[in-house]
């Protein structure tokens, strides 16, 4: 048990060892310094060090500097440290090294990149070099510290230091860093030297002290760059966690062997306990002799494939799958770790949950179920929505046999098709215009990061499984190919050259397989994917043609079935789409909109309703549109077979059926000029003179129409009621809901129920048949939410259209405003993400929660559903979960992510 220190008389405790932490306390002390401190109890051999807590970069970023007692803290630390190790930080004889590393809560690629070497300076670098033997290696290690230490304290361009290190490469007329020799280093280490003094103003800090607390700071600060900030966004991560540091003791990959003639025994790696990219059991990493940490993730290097390590130091290979196996028993899940071996001594520096594929992780879910690792619940927690949305996007239709240029890893999976780009500002300018793009680099680095968001795919040539592009690539759920070494990427001249002398140049559209690690020029086609297949029902869980990954989604979906609260309708105006629905498993349409219905020839109809002069030309119109409206239910109401149906009553902006008021006026003008007739284009502009709206979303629509324009919604009852006895005729069974939209009053529903009631009586008294109708209304107004209660006495169900509610709650026109703002919205931190894509739980969720609790007090059966896009969101879907709405209805691509999801939400928050 290493020594600790208290922290200092009134100051909180800002500083742990690993020995103090567990891996539960990834708030407190980040998600690499929680696995440390795990890794440390578990009696693993993990080099000694302690952790600067998230508490003290939070009280650093609120006051903009240490807080009292945090460098005391880290002082006492520090010198347990160098009492453990017997050497203290930056000591010319025998210099005890560090290394300072970020580590929030969930691992985020934007934070700051390592620090190796701390301590090292000018003074200790021949101290290390004899205690070591080997004056390259400490040279090399100093050499490292200065370029990581400009780059990303300093912020100085990396380039600086790459171009200086390959003209050193070229001096010495070598492909690679590790042939250059302790001479050439200690002439690059001046060089880089230099190169801070000139681009910082100051001289590289030579007191090891200084080189750790600046460090430690730039850990701070880093957590609200740019790049970092953006992942968040991205990731939907809260930006008010902070980050912790850790300070771990050196072990050094880049150690030379004990003697001249002994075979090199030290290097570094990445390994991963399954599959990253296909979620397969065995033996997956990279390795990289006579290398530090960052040499693997950065791809400077082509790696080798970790089961190279057996034979180059079987003893170290052994361990290191008796480790693995350790760890993944430990956290029953994919384990992604980092290790360095020193002289053929195995380190653990890291481990954490790995990040994975969508494909990986249904497999992986399934797989550990049926090795009784985990149960059915958690494996329906190890997946979720957005992930089942990316495999059921398109695959490469390879039956054209495409040109194929080169080949990759397969990183990430997915077919992604863009046009080539080389940096990251063309490809975010470029896809901001609408342009699919390619985001083409030798490696990547964090500062890649705003490129990869934007572009469909990322395609490297270095690097391998485990570096920058592949693990930010698997986090994003972007389609990546790394380590393609057959080809020569030019970024400066903006060209990438393939075997056989094919070249594409910037903009030429390239296609990259992450399943395959495929490279195509040109444009390949895509066709379904299996899962969507699978869902459509053409394609069996128990078919020949069937494979892994559509059997997993299959387990893992009827999982989700069972455990649900909330049932799954689908927004759907058409029969083909009712269809459709039902194949991706919807209990229901839960938005039927009968304005997609006016539309086309239909159109012409509205237009002399609203010309109609006097109740007997209404009716003649309402008489013709009858018969249309009910075979458009009863062709509903049949694909259905049974499912609850909810119609919405008419409801668009009334602008929508007129002609455009300029070019009527024009046409009128122009037949004026011509002596030509043009009485009933008169009588029409003047009718749109008269019902033209400074603002149509918020005038002549919804209930409101319903009352001023009369039989228009006695028409459509009437219609449905037909076709649900006509259903009922044939044999079916007819299950009506009809919805009042954009209700404020209850005045407003009462009219309507009324009458429709009158007219639903009428039909079944009738036809003799056995309607099934309830009457209620969408809640898409802030009264309508906070007067639920009155509502609910006229109503037998809500449903919440939380795309109005979105936009009138706000004060937002969905059509303006999200071109026009929203993006400074989401860089300036007032949006995490669109209110539209995320139902924004402390406004509209809130009026839902008011109009859910008030509703179900006035009325205790009152049916509860939603029907904005909103159903189909995987955070909203949770949401709506912990209200107690009884369903969700979205698109019908999105029925299965909400199936998902809503068993997700049983998982995670059971109802009574």
């Amino acid at each position: 048990m290493p020594t600790t220190a208290a922290p200092t008389p009134q100051a909180p405790k800002y500083v742990y060892d690993f020995s103090e932490g567990h891996k539960d306390l990834k708030d407190l002390l980040g998600g690499k310094g929680a696995n440390l401190a795990e890794m440390t109890n578990l009696g693993l051999p993990v080099p000694p060090g302690f952790t600067i807590s998230t508490d003290a970069c939070r009280a650093y970023l609120a006051a903009g500097r240490a807080p009292d007692g945090l460098d005391a803290q880290v002082g006492d630390y520090l010198a347990a440290l160098e009492t453990r190790m017997g050497r203290k930080l930056g000591d010319p004889e025998d210099p005890l090294l560090v290394s300072v590393r970020s580590g929030a809560k969930f691992s985020m690629p934007g934070m700051m990149e390592t620090v190796l070497n701390i301590g090292l300076s000018d003074a200790s670098v021949s101290g290390l070099a004899a205690k070591a033997g080997d004056e390259r290696f400490a040279w090399d290690s100093y050499r490292r510290l200065i370029q990581m230490f400009g780059k990303t304290v300093l912020d100085i361009d990396g380039e600086h230091f790459e171009e200086a290190l390959e003209a050193s490469k070229r001096a010495k007329n070598v492909a690679t860093d590790v042939e250059l020799d302790a001479a050439d280093l200690s002439v690059l280490v001046d060089s880089y030297k230099a190169i801070v003094r000139e681009q910082s103003g100051r001289d590289f800090p030579q007191d090891p002290r200084e080189q750790m607390d600046l460090a430690i700071r730039a850990v701070f600060d880093s957590w609200n760059t740019e790049r970092a900030m953006l992942y968040r966004r991205q990731e939907r991560i809260p930006h008010d966690l902070g980050t912790a540091v850790n300070i771990v003791a050196m072990v050094f990959g880049n150690l030379g062997p004990a003697s001249p003639d002994a075979i090199s025994n030290s290097g570094t790696g990445v390994a991963f306990t399954r599959d990253p990219a296909t979620g397969h059991s065995g033996v997956y990493g990279d390795y990289l002799p006579n290398a530090q940490g960052e040499d693997v993730v950065a791809g400077i290097r082509n790696t080798l494939s970790l089961t190279e390590l057996e034979n180059l130091d079987k003893t170290s290979y052994d361990e290191l799958m008796r480790i693995m196996s350790v760890l993944e028993s430990h956290y029953r899940d994919l384990c992604d770790i980092e290790f360095t071996i020193e002289r053929g001594k195995l380190w653990m520096l890291q481990t954490r949950v790995g990040k994975r594929t969508a494909a990986a992780a249904f497999l992986i879910a399934s797989n550990l179920v049926d090795e009784e690792v985990i149960t059915p619940d958690e494996a329906l927690d190890r997946v979720n929505g957005n992930q089942l949305a990316q495999l059921m996007f398109p695959q490469f239709d390879l039956s054209g046999t495409p040109k194929r240029i080169a080949k990759g890893m397969n990183a990430s999976p997915g077919a992604a098709v863009g046009r080539a780009v080389f940096d990251s500002y063309t490809a975010i300018k470029w896809s901001r215009s609408g342009e699919r793009v390619i985001l083409i680099r030798r490696e990547t680095n964090p500062d890649d990061l705003g490129g990869m968001i934007a572009a469909q795919g990322i395609l490297t040539s270095r690097g391998g499984k485990t570096s920058h592009a592949a693990v930010v690539a698997r986090g994003m759920g972007k389609t990546c190919v790394c380590g393609a070494e057959e080809l020569d990427v030019d970024t400066k001249a903006r060209r990438l050259t393939a075997p056989a002398g094919v070249v594409i140049e910037e903009g030429d559209l390239v296609s990259i397989d992450g399943s395959s690690g495929a490279i195509y020029a040109g444009e390949v086609p895509v066709m379904p994917s299996p899962v969507v297949e699978y869902f459509e029902g053409r394609l069996g869980p128990d078919s020949s043609h069937a494979d892994e990954l559509v059997r997993a989604v299959h387990r893992i979906m009827t999982w989700a079935d069972e455990k649900r609260a909330l049932y799954v309708r689908a927004n759907a105006d058409t029969p083909d789409d009712a269809a459709r629905a039902r194949r991706f498993g919807a209990q229901g349409i839960g938005l039927c909109r009968t304005e997609h219905m006016f539309l086309g020839e239909r159109r012409t109809l509205v237009e002399r309703l609203i010309l109609a002069e006097d109740d007997s030309e209404r009716r003649k119109v309402l008489a013709e549109l009858l018969p249309m409206q009910r075979d458009d239910f009863v062709g509903i109401l049949t694909a259905m077979g049974g499912l609850p149906v909810t119609v919405r009553l008419l409801d668009p902006p009334l602008h929508e059926f007129l002609p455009d008021l300029t070019e009527l006026s024009v046409r009128v003008a122009v037949a004026e000029a011509r002596g030509e007739e043009h009485e009933n284009d008169l009588r029409l502009l003047q009718a749109v003179h008269k019902l033209h709206e400074a603002n149509p979303m918020l005038g002549l629509r919804g209930v409101r129409l319903g009352l001023v324009v009369p039989g228009l919604f006695i028409m459509q009852v009437r219609a449905i009621a037909e076709a649900a006895a006509q259903v009922a005729k044939a044999g079916g069974v007819a299950r009506v809901e009809i919805m009042v939209p954009l209700v404020g009053a209850v005045q407003e529903l009462e009219i309507i129920r009324d009458e429709a009631r009158s007219v639903l009586d009428e039909v079944t008294e009738t036809t003799g048949a056995d309607i099934r109708a309830l009457i209620g209304t969408m809640i898409e107004l802030p009264r309508a939410a906070l007067t639920a209660g009155q509502i609910a006495e006229a109503a037998e169900f809500f449903s919440f259209g939380t795309n109005d509610l979105t936009q009138t709650t706000w004060g937002f026109s969905r059509d303006d405003v999200e071109a026009a703002f929203f993006s400074a919205y989401l860089d300036r931190g007032i949006f995490g993400v669109s209110p539209f894509e995320t139902l924004d739980r402390d406004g509209v969720g809130r009026l839902v929660s008011v109009a859910a609790e008030e509703g179900r007090a006035a009325r205790p059966g009152l049916k509860l559903g939603v029907c904005g896009e909103h159903g189909g969101d995987p955070d909203s879907v949770h949401f709506f979960h912990d209200v107690g709405l009884d369903y969700v209805s979205c698109s019908p691509f999105r029925v299965p992510v909400a199936r998902l999801e809503a068993a997700r939400a049983a998982v995670n928050n059971p109802r009574a």
